[in-house]
């Protein structure tokens, strides 16, 4: 058994740009450092994805892996870390983990936090929340011995991350886990999907929102506070691809914290019903 003291585990699942952070992470310091606006270089990584018909997180690693290298800027993994640190966060995620962990705490649930994002991973390990995080699923670099970067080691694009919600589900965590695709029975399963919460902002969440979903987790959406803009998350409910949306406020009190408190309550009621159910059949 993944869980030998039978507690509930709850994973929340959280894309990374635009979800945690206002822009694509790339925006805030590699992309000015190579001289281009964040416009310009996306234009050029789009350009590749079309004219070369390579995946756009491909497309993306590969514009930041030749620039880079172009203007004397090799890519590094402490130089990405670096950069981690000028990421700007939304408000209120100083403070969320430790907020979210103790009323799962004060109600039984042991609550885990997960990042799933097509981003690059260690500028996220540069963030000053990468701590609050069991595990960090991104795309990154293989280093050469001078710490260079010179191939894609792991990519995360849309379809891969509904692969790591079945890590998280049967803890099969380390990327290079086989386990994954193994037949696992439901009992033996680290986080039921049923306990699993998913927090995205647009359609590239939609495999993962979807599969959160059918699987009986929630799927929640979240807009950017400052600028109100609603349209993508509206399209989501629409779609019916998420459950709830709220602004990407993450301060305790704010309209997510209660969406993902009464998220919570219900994977908190639901297993005290589990468990009578099960004492009145034995």
């Amino acid at each position: 058994m993944n869980n030998p003291t039978n507690e509930t585990i709850v994973a929340i699942c959280y894309d990374f740009d635009k979800t945690l952070s206002p822009r694509d992470m790339q925006e805030y310091a590699l992309i000015p450092r190579l001289g281009y606006t964040a416009g310009d270089f996306w234009a050029m990584a789009n350009r590749f994805h079309t004219e070369l018909a390579m995946d756009k997180i491909c497309a993306m690693m590969f514009a930041l892996y030749s620039e880079s290298k172009a203007k004397g800027f090799p890519i590094t993994a402490d130089g990405l870390r670096a950069g981690g640190k000028d990421i700007e966060l939304y408000r209120g995620l100083d403070t969320w983990f430790g907020d979210i962990n103790v009323y799962g705490a004060s109600i039984g649930l042991r609550v885990e936090h997960y990042i799933i994002s097509a981003g690059l991973k260690e500028m996220i390990e540069g963030t000053a929340i990468a701590k609050n995080f069991k595990y960090i699923y991104a795309s990154s670099y293989h280093y050469d011995a001078g710490g260079e970067a010179v191939w894609p080691k792991q990519l995360v694009n849309d379809i891969m991350k509904t692969q790591i919600l079945y890590r998280i589900n049967k803890g099969c965590l380390p990327e290079n886990d086989e386990r994954v695709n193994s037949v696992m029975p439901r009992s033996e399963r680290r986080v039921r999907f049923e306990n699993l919460i998913y927090i995205g902002d647009s359609e590239t969440d939609i495999p993962c929102m979807s599969v959160t979903q059918e699987k009986g987790g929630f799927a929640i959406g979240v807009y950017n506070p400052d600028d109100k803009d609603q349209g993508k998350v509206l399209s989501l409910l629409w779609d019916k691809r998420i459950d709830f949306f709220a602004p990407a406020d993450y301060t305790k009190g704010g309209d997510l914290y209660k969406i993902v408190k009464k998220c919570l309550a219900r994977i908190h009621a639901e297993a005290e019903l589990e468990q009578i159910t099960l004492s009145q059949k034995f």
